[in-house]
């Protein structure tokens, strides 16, 4: 029997367990779930450097008692000067750079997606910002343990990253990727933290921090200027829903795949699947994955130019004909081009009955590559995620690319409160399925759900194939049966990091809060 984490007082999950504890930290001090999401997020910013950080985007959902979920879109806009022409003289007019300056194109939004989740929390009961940011500041200046995660990337992608302007001289440590437990320092980061103490956190969009980087952009060739981070804001949503038959899922809006999401469950949900983890369950998921990619890949991107809006995607007449397509015992033939992404995700609840789901990245493994050697900041590339062509995700000023972030949260049927979520990419939204339908339709216990194995359908990671593939923890009947359904059936190791990073915070009616952590990482589940 696997346990999850339970507690009254508060939990919260992350794949470092740093980040764990400097939640549960500012919980135990009479903080909010907002307040140790943000700490949180600052802390693993630091520790998980690889998978994310303050260069990147984020997206919320808060759930507070008697209220509607609300959704904080961090999502950065491109520069003013991003458009097709632009890189085309460059020398790009195929495809947008996916490492250097010319992919760090849009305004690292995350941070004031920390603010603007503050401003939730009432100013009278608000804990001081540097209690907030203290593990961070320590963890960079002190120094990290560094884990094998961030080993086996850093060697798996220093050619790619050794010669973009100050990335060796923060992660390549004596010109090589940092062993496993030995300690890397992030002096610089560690001031930025200071300075975001001492000046607030908009100061890195209106500040000296803003300054900084937009000298260093226009220095190494980025078309981010200091008017885009001036004119930047997170942004309040409402999120998307759809109803099923144990309660209601939320996911934000675009430009993130989570309408994908939505409709891989609301599809799912409608074909009737009695039981759980044989072929009726892994092949309904993952038909109603591919009819959910192949609309998501032809429609969607930034929200004011898609038409119609991805709320209509949910609805039943959109959904029908999807359904109709799936067959219950052959696999569509695949594959379809993939979405990468890399990612964390986490969750919180206090005892008040907040409940966040939060996600933040930099898109690929250490993002642009892009570093600030003043600040220590490494700068998403998420803006590779433009076209260049026409279409809803085409490059232009201001626009907002196709994010894979989708932070999930759910509303049952009996009173259960459920965010939950992973990284991964192109897999967040099958991971996602397979957590909620083990846990919600066929009532397995959370930690289960999220140890359990996974499947993976196309490439993610930079893998090369678009297969289905399986974790090998799976029944020898139930690998049998998929591939006489038609599945190009790939087994990967038994705990995958190609199955994501996952994570789910449950509040129980009753007040109890529970909390599961993925063993695929190195992070923990803490409750109180």
């Amino acid at each position: 029997m696997l346990h999850s984490a339970k507690g009254l007082n508060g939990c919260v999950t992350a794949p470092h367990l740093a980040a764990s504890l400097a939640g549960r930290d500012v919980l135990a001090a009479g903080g909010t779930a907002i307040e140790a999401m943000v700490a949180a997020a600052a802390t693993i910013a630091v520790t998980y450097p690889h998978m994310n950080g303050i260069g990147g985007d984020g997206f919320w959902l808060v759930e507070r008692p008697g209220e509607k979920p609300v959704g904080i879109s961090a999502c950065g806009r491109a520069a003013g000067l991003a458009t097709p022409d632009y890189y085309a003289e460059r020398g790009h007019g195929e495809a947008i750079p996916s490492r250097g300056a010319l992919a760090a194109l849009t305004v690292p939004g995350t941070i004031s997606g920390w603010a603007k989740a503050l401003e939730m929390v009432a100013p009278e009961r608000r804990l001081p910002l540097s209690d907030l940011l203290a593990p961070a500041i320590s963890y960079a200046r002190d120094g990290i343990v560094v884990t094998g995660n961030q080993t086996d990337c850093t060697k798996a992608k220093s050619d790619g990253l050794k010669d973009v302007p100050g990335f060796a001289g923060i992660f390549l440590p004596g010109g090589a990727p940092p062993e496993e437990g030995s300690v890397l320092k992030q002096g610089a980061l560690a001031r930025t933290f200071e300075a975001l103490v001492a000046e607030g956190l908009d100061s890195f969009y209106r500040g000296s921090l803003a300054e900084t980087h937009a000298l260093f952009f226009e220095e190494t060739g980025s078309p981010l200027r200091l008017s885009d981070f001036r004119m930047y804001e997170a942004e309040i949503v409402e999120p998307l829903s759809v109803d099923l038959s144990v309660g209601t899922v939320f996911n934000m809006p675009p430009p993130t795949q989570g309408v994908s999401s939505l409709m891989i469950l609301a599809l799912f949900d409608r074909l009737k699947v009695e039981t759980g983890e044989g072929f009726d369950h892994l092949h309904g998921l993952i038909e109603a994955t591919k009819q959910a990619f192949i609309r998501r890949n032809a429609e969607l991107g930034d929200p004011d130019f898609m038409d119609p809006p991805a709320m209509d995607w949910l609805a039943n007449k959109a959904l029908a004909p999807l359904l109709d397509r799936i067959d219950r015992r052959q696999a569509l033939t695949w594959p379809h081009e993939a979405m990468a992404g890399d990612t964390i995700w986490m969750g919180a609840a206090d005892r008040d009955g907040t409940v966040v789901s939060f996600i933040q990245s930099v898109f690929w493994e250490f993002g642009s590559g892009l570093t600030c050697p003043e600040t220590g900041v490494v700068f998403q590339n998420r803006g590779a995620g433009f076209s260049l062509g026409p279409g809803p995700n085409q490059l232009g000023p201001f626009r907002r690319p196709f994010h894979t972030l989708n932070p999930a949260l759910a509303h049952l049927e009996d009173g259960r409160v459920m965010a939950y979520g992973t990284m991964g990419g192109e897999g967040q939204p099958q991971t996602q399925a397979a957590i909620f339908s083990r846990y919600s339709f066929y009532g397995q216990g959370l930690q289960q759900a999220v140890t359990a194995p996974r499947w993976l359908l196309g490439k993610t990671w930079g893998d090369a194939t678009t297969t289905l593939k399986l974790e090998d923890r799976f029944p020898g009947a139930l690998i049998d049966d998929l591939r006489a359904g038609g599945h190009q059936v790939e087994m990967i190791a038994p705990f995958s990091d190609l199955a994501g990073h996952a994570g789910a915070v449950v509040r129980h009616p009753s007040g109890v809060i529970e909390g599961a952590s993925d063993p695929r990482a190195d992070g923990a589940a803490l409750a109180f």
